[in-house]
């Protein structure tokens, strides 16, 4: 789908210019929570280093995205669809920030996790890791191409990361009752798998605010979640 066009075509290119912003600082944020994965399963405690450090130039993103929001705001006094859009974007510019704060505490617990001994298979975190950017890639996509039909399916894709949140909630728990030893690691991983599940919470948000900017009207309906962890009761091993 394509945006309107305007008389005064530098306003135009000053909208494609904020998608593009929005769009680079997604393509970054879609970098940190791979390799901060990437880190995790493979033990590599310079890679997590580099998502930590790497950090910084997210939060400049973010700065660069609000300031920019509010010259346009300020010399366009925008309206309707393109309100919405700019709107959307500042906030859209936060999620991605929380997103990359997210990874920075995953790549951390990650370096801690390389000194631990191996604990379980973590199949579960690179799945979770791989679902969690591929709704944030359509959640951006949805943006850069005014695309509320991709938003809907990527607000309606959350459920499965939860799921294996669960599982892995479950299987931490119990790998601490069994032996105190795993308490350290285990801590550490439920912590990261946390962390996947909030970065696809900030997906499915960024989704709604497309959403809202293309069509002004919110989701009415209650997002599908099925995150148990809250009132979830594991029985030691017999």
């Amino acid at each position: 789908m394509s945006a309107s066009t305007h008389i005064v075509k530098s306003y135009d290119e000053d909208l494609r210019r904020l998608r593009e912003m929005i769009a680079r600082m997604g393509g970054l944020a879609e970098r940190q929570v791979a390799d901060a994965a990437d880190a995790l399963i493979r033990r590599d405690s310079d890679l997590a280093a580099e998502v930590v450090t790497r950090d910084l130039a997210l939060d400049a993103m973010e700065r660069d995205v609000e300031q920019f929001c509010v010259r346009l705001l300020a010399l366009r006094q925008p309206m309707a669809e393109d309100l919405r859009l700019i709107i959307a974007c500042m906030k859209i510019s936060q999620d991605l920030e929380r997103i990359g704060d997210y990874a920075r505490n995953g790549a951390k617990r990650a370096i801690v996790i390389a000194a631990q001994p191996a604990l379980g298979s973590l199949n579960g975190f690179q799945r979770m890791a791989e679902l969690v950017q591929e709704n944030l890639k359509g959640a951006i996509d949805a943006l850069v191409d005014n695309d509320h039909a991709k938003a809907d399916e990527v607000w309606g894709n959350d459920e499965p990361i939860d799921g294996i949140y669960n599982g892995i909630f479950r299987e931490m728990l119990t790998f601490m009752m069994e032996d105190p030893r795993n308490i350290t690691a285990a801590t550490h991983l439920l912590f990261i798998a946390k962390n996947l599940e909030r970065i696809g919470d900030h997906a499915t948000n960024i989704a709604e605010r497309v959403h809202f900017a293309v069509l002004g009207e919110p989701l009415t309906e209650e997002r599908p979640k099925a995150d148990v962890s809250a009132s979830a009761v594991v029985n030691p091993p017999g």
